[in-house]
């Protein structure tokens, strides 16, 4: 009988999918689409690590990781797991060298850049680098550049359309779009609840996050928004719970763009917000632009709203480790912002 017993619990076991993490690496300059995969024998693109990571079965974490190179993007990638993905089993894609490492430099943060034509036809034509359809998805430690084909108007390098499939993090990335010739429309488009964009920088983007249908429970924390040509964010129509600290957001058109019966009970908190042409508007349809709210119904904590605010720009042949960052006395305030999660040291 306990010989049965034995038998029956090791079959049992035996059948039970496997839960263990698996990485996968890509090096867009020393890998091969043909190889295995792994620290020695990488993939060569994104796209094909992407496709193959989908089709894994089983259970546990899922880890991309990019070696340093340029990975350009002829179409959308879909993240879009057969593995079911929980908060303690994520799909994750990141950087081999994270910001925070020792050793780090700006020269081994992987980029990533759109050719791609218009790839989805959601509300509008726009095109996509990232499709996220999948829940507990955590991308970090990339830098996205603009769109350069140009019969793209609206470039999103990270999307997640899907209302009901929540948490998605989004930390330590730059959003780096170039109006003339490589624009980005926005740098995180998301439904869903429980989305965190953390410790990021994003430079001269149309707009830079955007999360409007049911996103109770955001995060937007440590994180730089200078030069969005019309608003730093966008929020939607409800009251959600949010959590908005640490930030700077500087030198833009408008700080905030939500509907013109704005309402939100949640606190924007030790932040600066500073020399922005406009502070909170609304989408006005009748004239196709956002125009000014007066006296917005916000709660606001410990802003800093004055001064003058610079950021490290490129002016040597090789980037400084804190590119896009604060400099002079502008970074004895308060305020971790940017890519490096203790802040620049």
């Amino acid at each position: 009988m306990k010989k049965s017993l034995y038998f029956f619990a090791t079959l049992v076991l035996f059948l039970l999918p496997k839960t263990y993490s698996q990485e996968i690496y890509v090096d867009s300059q020393n890998g091969n689409d043909t190889y295995v995969g792994d620290l020695e024998a990488p993939f060569k693109s994104l796209s094909n690590a992407i496709a193959y990571v989908n089709s894994l079965t089983g259970k546990g974490t899922i880890t991309i990781k990019l070696f340093p190179g340029l990975y350009v993007l002829n179409k959308r990638l879909d993240i879009n797991p057969v593995r079911m993905m929980t908060d303690s089993t994520r799909f994750v894609i990141e950087a081999v060298h994270m910001p925070d490492d020792a050793d780090w430099s700006q020269e081994k943060m992987p980029k990533i850049q759109s050719v791609s034509s218009n790839n989805s036809e959601t509300q509008f034509p726009h095109a996509t680098g990232f499709l996220v359809s999948s829940a507990y998805v955590t991308i970090r430690g990339l830098k996205f550049l603009g769109n350069a084909n140009p019969a793209v108007n609206y470039y999103y390098p990270i999307s997640k359309e899907n209302q009901e499939l929540a948490d998605l993090e989004v930390s330590q990335c730059y959003f780096i779009g170039n109006k003339e010739t490589a624009p980005i429309q926005g740098g995180v488009w998301a439904h869903g609840q429980n989305n965190s964009v953390a410790n990021c920088v994003f430079y001269e983007c149309r707009n830079a996050v955007l999360f409007f249908n049911n996103v109770d429970g955001f995060n937007i924390s440590n994180s730089i928004v200078y030069g969005a040509y019309e608003s730093a964010f966008w929020f939607g129509p409800k009251d959600y719970e949010f959590s908005f600290n640490n930030n700077v957001i500087v030198n833009n058109n408008n700080f905030l763009v939500g509907p013109k019966n704005l309402k939100y009970s949640s606190v924007f908190s030790n932040s600066i917000i500073a020399n922005n042409k406009g502070y909170v508007g609304y989408w006005s349809r009748d004239e196709q632009r956002v125009l000014e709210l007066k006296n917005p119904d916000i709660k606001e904590n410990g802003l800093l709203k004055s001064g003058e605010f610079n950021l490290k720009l490129n002016d040597a042949i090789k980037l400084d480790k804190d590119h896009l960052h604060l400099t002079g006395d502008t970074k004895k305030k308060k305020i971790k912002a940017g890519i490096f999660k203790d802040g620049f040291k």
